[in-house]
């Protein structure tokens, strides 16, 4: 006999419409998305113990199309899963497992018309928001490269876009001039420093997209949401054994992937640091990534991809700072605020990295070049 919680009815609706084991016991919210609404479900099966999974609300707002969305997961972990079969590996815990709705679909929609999905849980491993030493980070870096070593050759155009234009780094700054020149909060006069740093910065908003346009750059099946806490590491190795929250997996550009993950786990500092003396691209952690990105890669990549990963990491952080001081020109109505200025907080450090990554451009490079050969 199911007990009453408190989560949302619609909620238990869901969880009473995927195909699950067992008499359930408890429920609760789970994890700390600022996107979709997680909750952990645990059954109890007769002779077995516990079962836990993973029900998630997606969100419309931000994810137009659910069912193209859920296509595109149950079709790269199908094939991730018969990959990890063919090298000896367990695909119960090596990459997400979907569990169908009694219909038979990889999603339910509850009486509101909300999309709600179901995963296995990955028992005995954890993610983490930061890093608690090097080796995580590194775990984190050779689970990203593995996963896109493994999806090499998936053909990416078959994969639509869950966000159109998610890393054209063009049309960002183009909405970046628009907001600029509508000024729609009288907030223009007072950052006009910013806004000059991303204008003279201009160019490096083309480079990826001018070069995919010519040829010289492909399309990749990506993650395109590369933080450390969307890899599940081994509670008893420390490995990094699944990449999960596949939303964003579409085609893109292994640079980005590369790039975001820097931007976020090779700062010094938290992401909305109000004192830019702390905020610098750390060296030895941007090295510790690399390693284990270009280990985990093999030689899926090809050189130009390698020798431009170090654009890969300027050329994210440019982005998010244009996405952030975008959003603190429009009112704050796309990132979610803490704070006043908190926009603009965030936007002045992801320009004070990109200084500072220009200030050891030659040696971002240098590290690249060194471990692309040993590894």
């Amino acid at each position: 006999m199911e007990k009453k919680f408190e989560v949302s009815e619609f909620a238990l609706e869901a969880v009473r419409h995927f195909e699950f084991s067992g008499t359930l016991i408890n429920v609760r919210p789970f994890g700390n998305g600022h996107i979709n609404d997680t909750y952990l479900a645990e059954y109890d099966i007769f002779g077995m113990g516990q079962v836990k999974v993973i029900i998630q609300r997606m969100n419309r707002n931000v994810f137009k199309q659910p069912e193209e969305l859920m296509e595109n997961i149950v079709n790269v972990t199908e094939f991730l899963k018969k990959k990890i079969e063919k090298n000896g590996g367990d695909p119960s815990r090596e990459t997400l497992n979907i569990i169908s709705s009694v219909y038979g679909k990889p999603f339910y929609v509850d009486s509101q018309g909300e999309y709600w999905r179901a995963y296995k849980f990955i028992t005995g491993a954890s993610s983490y928001d930061l890093p608690e030493n090097p080796k995580q980070f590194y775990e984190s870096a050779y689970a990203f490269g593995h996963f896109q070593q493994l999806l090499s050759d998936y053909p990416a155009e078959t994969l639509p876009e869950t966000i159109v234009d998610f890393h054209d780094t063009k049309k960002r700054y183009q909405t970046f001039e628009r907001a600029v020149a509508e000024d729609v909060c009288g907030r223009a006069a007072s950052v006009q420093r910013e806004i000059e740093f991303i204008r003279q910065h201009k160019a490096v908003a083309s480079e990826f997209m001018d070069r995919l346009e010519s040829g010289e750059l492909s399309l990749r099946v990506t993650h395109n949401d590369t933080k450390l806490n969307n890899v599940m590491i081994d509670d008893l190795t420390g490995k990094g054994i699944c990449v999960i929250d596949l939303d964003t997996v579409m085609p893109g550009l292994v640079m980005n992937d590369f790039g975001d993950s820097i931007r976020t786990g090779a700062s010094t500092a938290e992401e909305d640091e109000i004192n830019l003396s702390l905020v610098s691209c750390s060296m030895e952690l941007f090295e510790t990534y690399t390693r284990g990105f270009l280990k985990g890669c093999g030689n899926s990549l090809t050189p130009i991809e390698v020798s431009l990963l170090p654009m890969g990491a300027k050329m994210m952080t440019y982005e998010n700072g244009i996405r952030f001081l975008t959003d603190y020109l429009q009112g704050d109505v796309y990132f979610k605020i803490a704070r006043e200025n908190h926009n603009l907080d965030r936007c002045r450090t992801q320009l004070k990295l990109v200084e500072d990554m220009e200030a050891k451009w030659d040696q971002m490079q240098e590290i690249v070049q060194k471990v692309s050969a040993e590894v």
